[in-house]
């Protein structure tokens, strides 16, 4: 039996337990999020190691006539499993700006307020740099009109969101004097579960129209491969479709008139 090969499988699964190690302390938040990280570049580190060793075990099986072809082709494809999806983040990233922050409102972005003390004090402004790297690179990222009142907007914002499952840490209603709904929340990566902190900000432009704005930001890392982007144009998409199928009692703001109740008839007095 080739030793290369017995190496080289045994490394293969020794990065597959530490990358779900690390994928485990990001999600529970057991850890800061540096260690964690580190503890992935770690596994990718042995998964690279594991794709040499095998490569190396061929050329001795094929000089020496040993066994353990299987054990290296194993442990060759879990080492390249787990490089694949990092690469394919590190080729995203060759064509993407290196920006974490994204608006539909370059000019008045939606502030995080409650989720400013959850936030590193440099991350909680939209940084001015961005906006041009922005524009260029997302020139799809922009605010959605709603065909309905600002309240039923608000309401329909809400639902869409709980149907992804966001942590909610504050939702402010329009009402009275205060013309803007405001919902913050937390939503997470699909694979490490990093936490990314999302606004939504729904205005009236009529009493039977509004204007949503959406600033998506992520609270680690100078670079988010388009997550924030793709996260915003999902959620205006959701937020128009389901705006387009609202009940005709919801495109108004005014209550709905009150039915008379029926009169009971009274038996005739004999």
């Amino acid at each position: 039996m080739s030793s290369l090969a017995i190496w080289s499988a045994r490394l293969a699964w020794f990065a597959l337990a530490v990358a779900a190690l690390s994928i485990i302390i990001v999600r529970s938040g057991l850890l800061e999020i540096a260690p964690a990280i580190a503890t992935f570049g770690a596994a990718l580190v042995f998964a690279g190691a594991a794709i040499l060793l095998a490569l190396a075990s061929f050329v001795a099986i094929w000089r020496t006539g040993a066994r353990g072809l299987g054990r290296a082709l194993g442990g060759m494809l879990l080492g390249l499993a787990l490089l694949a999806y990092p690469a394919y983040l590190g080729l995203r990233a060759s064509k993407l700006p290196a920006i974490n922050d994204i608006t539909t409102d370059l000019a008045n972005p939606p502030r995080f307020e409650v989720l400013s003390r959850l936030r590193p004090r440099d991350r909680i402004d939209y940084p001015a740099r961005f906006a041009e790297l922005q524009r260029k690179a997302y020139p799809d990222v922009t605010p959605l009109q709603v065909d309905l009142p600002v309240r039923a907007t608000y309401d329909t914002i809400l639902k869409v969101i709980a149907r992804h499952k966001w942590l909610v840490v504050d939702a402010r209603a329009p009402a009275g004097a205060r013309r803007e709904g405001v919902i913050e929340a937390v939503a997470r990566t699909t694979i490490m579960g990093f936490r990314d902190d999302v606004v939504v900000r729904v205005m009236p432009l009529s009493a039977d129209s509004s204007r949503v704005d959406v600033r998506s930001a992520s609270r680690y890392g100078l670079h988010d491969f388009g997550t924030n982007a793709r996260r915003i144009v999902g959620l205006l998409t959701e937020i128009d479709d389901a705006a387009s199928t609202a009940p005709e009692s919801a495109r108004s703001d005014e209550p709905p008139t009150p039915k008379p109740s029926p009169q009971r008839r009274q038996p005739a007095k004999r």
